[in-house]
């Protein structure tokens, strides 16, 4: 499978995911934001800082020209995968809705931290089982996702909630003040994902978790 990662003045996860990818056997390439003839089965738009979060996160970054190509892949029914940054340029951008605001505490945050998996009913999940319970690092300080109750409830309707926050034993906690502890959401159609943790983080022993690894093989089912 073939992993476009886009790279944005900023960015700064861009090697990590590429890292993480080829670990797996993926054959993923690093793209600059200015280009827009590329095409992959999987873009990632990865995690850091693009355009210095000027204005607010990824509000810039969403008019960059490889974006376009971006949403042209994802309404075509392509897989896209936003971590972090990446999960508020969908945001921004208008493929995944709600907003991110800054984390409740004001602070940024940077741990390892337990999701719940709410819906494993895509590909991004399905090595795992709902309720299974996967430890990666966060590393934010905009990563509080706000949408209106009737989002929320189109998003539990749709089976589009798929990870959320909690403590080792699985019970649900705020971490960042995020609506219902939600960490990470996709579309109806289940080919476009976001996310704040990171995955690409968490994909040898040696890093403190596997956990990333097993969520990004999902891909190659």
């Amino acid at each position: 499978m073939r992993v476009a990662i886009i790279n944005f003045p900023g960015t700064n996860c861009e090697r990590d995911t590429k890292y993480a990818f080829d670990l797996l056997g993926f054959d993923s390439e690093i793209i600059w934001h200015k280009q827009t003839d590329f095409k992959a089965d999987l873009i990632v738009l990865p995690g850091g800082f693009s355009y210095g979060d000027y204005l607010r996160t990824a509000a810039i970054a969403k008019f960059s020209p490889a974006m376009q190509t971006v949403i042209n892949h994802a309404k075509n029914g392509g897989l896209l995968l936003g971590i972090c940054n990446g999960f508020q340029m969908l945001l921004e951008s208008g493929l995944l809705p709600g907003a991110m605001r800054r984390n409740e505490n004001m602070s940024f945050i940077s741990k390892f931290n337990h999701l719940k998996v709410i819906s494993n009913n895509n590909k991004f999940l399905s090595n795992f089982n709902n309720s299974d319970l996967i430890n990666i690092p966060l590393a934010h300080g905009e990563g509080n996702y706000y949408a209106n109750s009737d989002t929320i409830k189109k998003l539990y309707d749709d089976d589009c909630v798929l990870l959320k926050y909690c403590d080792k034993d699985g019970n649900e906690i705020s971490v960042n003040g995020s609506v219902d502890n939600i960490a990470g959401i996709c579309n109806k159609d289940k080919n476009i994902f976001g996310l704040m943790p990171h995955p690409e983080r968490a994909v040898e022993s040696i890093l403190g978790s596997t956990d990333g690894a097993k969520m990004l093989k999902g891909f190659l089912c």
